[in-house]
């Protein structure tokens, strides 16, 4: 027979194991109150930027439709990793894209970019080593969409 002291061990013990509460009450993470949230955010942003850059000038679309789907590409892992749902309408971006004239379209996703790098840089550095890999990854990239919008 057991006695109340071993079951109370074990009773913690199977909390502990599973992570959860004692009889797996707890609430799910908020993905929201996810620090990488941002990240996902400014994904799905900047394959807008790229979406309404093209559809004010097709004549990019082999340029920027690559670097758009890279951005989708990207809030789709984030949102796994979080368990987020991202909206099925894309977001507005806050800062607008430049229409008519190819150069200051590319200048303005090219600062964009440059912006998008640095967070995911920060976030890189910050973020523990599961999620090190897939930061990253996103870091290097926009670094890469950088190069490819000069």
């Amino acid at each position: 027979m057991l006695r109340a002291g071993t079951l109370l061990a074990l009773g913690g013990t199977a909390a502990a194991v599973t992570g959860c509460g004692l009889f797996g009450r707890e609430d799910a993470p908020d993905p929201a109150a996810d620090p990488l949230a941002p990240l996902l955010a400014g994904a799905l942003e900047l394959a807008a930027r790229h979406r309404i850059a093209v559809d004010g000038d097709p004549t990019l679309s082999d340029r920027l439709s690559p670097i758009a789907e890279a951005h989708r590409a990207h809030a789709a892992e984030l949102a796994r990793l979080t368990g987020a749902t991202p909206s099925p309408t894309p977001p507005t971006p806050t800062g607008g894209v430049p229409t008519g004239d190819a150069t200051a379209v590319l200048t303005t996703l090219r600062e964009a970019e440059r912006q998008g790098r640095e967070a995911a840089d920060q976030a890189c550095a910050q973020a523990p080593a599961e999620r090190a890999a897939l930061l990253g990854s996103i870091a290097a990239a926009r670094a890469t969409h950088v190069e490819a919008l000069k």
